[in-house]
């Protein structure tokens, strides 16, 4: 998978981080210490970690990805990463 998407929310800058979604790679997930869970309301599953944003990226760039994109939608950051 080259493209990948992290989140978090604003208030929570320093972490949780959302890592993946239900259909990533979990090979990649396990790396990134990353755990699957089900947030009540929702029928999907997403991948976790508890570190800030910033370390998950120092992680991602060490394994090759790199940020092509960054944007705030409403109270959410959100990276937009490539991997070659």
């Amino acid at each position: 998978m080259p493209y990948l998407l992290i989140s978090t929310q604003i208030r929570l800058e320093v972490g949780p981080t959302m890592v993946g979604d239900e259909h990533s790679d979990p090979h990649l997930m396990s790396i990134l210490g990353a755990t699957k869970r089900t947030t009540l309301g929702n029928n999907f599953c997403e991948y976790y970690v508890n570190d800030a944003p910033r370390l998950v990226l120092d992680k991602l760039e060490s394994l090759g990805y790199r940020v092509v994109s960054m944007t705030g939608v409403g109270q959410t950051l959100v990276w937009c990463l490539h991997r070659e």
